[in-house]
């Protein structure tokens, strides 16, 4: 995600998990024709068709557990670049945060860089490791949600299969290893077999704890590549949910790599 939230392949276009899962956008892929290892399904959910690139509109609702919603509207672009994708949000409304903006840059060997830009600053400053567990935008998604973790970093095992809605899904829970700055314990995913889209994600703390669920409310079919245009993300600790509904979406845009960069993140 967006499992990411868009980029952990809990898939979000952003969202919005690349958001994935920041909306993390999802493609169909091949078909498994045998049972696959639990490695082989977590690299086709990171290497999925989500096109050369993708531009989204969104709206962003956080809803408290009295039932009190806030919504926000975001613009999204999105570009893949053989193995690396890159992605920029920037907030629409309401006024509070209004023209801010998050820069994701898939680097070598894995490593991902995040900027975050807020008006009032007038400049973007980078997302430290540190930071990767905190709240994106107080909504229920994390940093570390909003980008994708490389399938190496964790220890991954197929745990059974489930229908979700109806569709066959693989079960894999996915265990992240010692060297990974990973806020979870365990990762518990349902990935459709026939596209090897997220459609459920378990998150566990590090002492075994389901503290937030991840679920594609809706999907569809644009321009040929499967899209979940609605997402929750359900935070268990205090019963506070994040809901992203896709307005518009267009892929293979023809973006320039220009629209990638922290000074094009800095110009709102």
């Amino acid at each position: 995600m967006l499992n990411g939230a868009w980029f952990r392949g809990l898939g979000l276009v952003i969202v919005l998990t690349f958001w994935g899962p920041l909306l993390w956008v999802l493609a169909a892929g091949p078909c498994a024709a045998e049972t696959p290892e639990g490695r082989e399904i977590a690299q086709r959910i990171f290497d999925r068709d989500v096109g050369r690139d993708s531009s989204v509109e969104a709206t962003m609702t956080l809803i408290s557990a009295g039932g009190q919603e806030k919504e926000r509207r975001f613009q999204g672009i999105f570009k893949t670049d053989g193995p690396r994708r890159r992605a920029l949000i920037r907030f629409l409304s309401p006024a509070d945060i209004q023209g801010t903006g998050f820069l994701v840059l898939e680097k070598e060997a894995g490593e991902t860089e995040q900027f975050l830009y807020l008006p009032a600053l007038k400049r973007a400053r980078r997302i430290v490791a540190s930071q990767k567990s905190m709240s994106f935008v107080n909504s229920d998604f994390t940093y570390e949600d909003m980008e994708r973790r490389p399938v190496d970093d964790s220890q991954h095992r197929l745990v059974g299969e489930e229908s979700v809605n109806g569709i066959p899904c693989w079960i894999l829970e996915s265990t992240p290893l010692d060297k990974s700055p990973s806020q979870y314990g365990m990762v518990r995913t349902w990935a459709a077999k026939d596209c090897f889209v997220p459609l459920r994600t378990h998150y566990f703390d590090k002492k075994g704890r389901h503290i937030k669920t991840y679920e594609v409310r809706k999907l569809e079919q644009i321009q040929g590549i499967r899209t979940e245009t609605e997402v929750l993300m359900h935070n268990l600790h205090d019963d506070h949910k994040t809901v992203i509904k896709s307005l518009s979406v267009a892929y293979n845009t023809g973006l320039s790599d220009e629209a990638f960069t922290v000074r094009a993140l800095e110009s709102d």
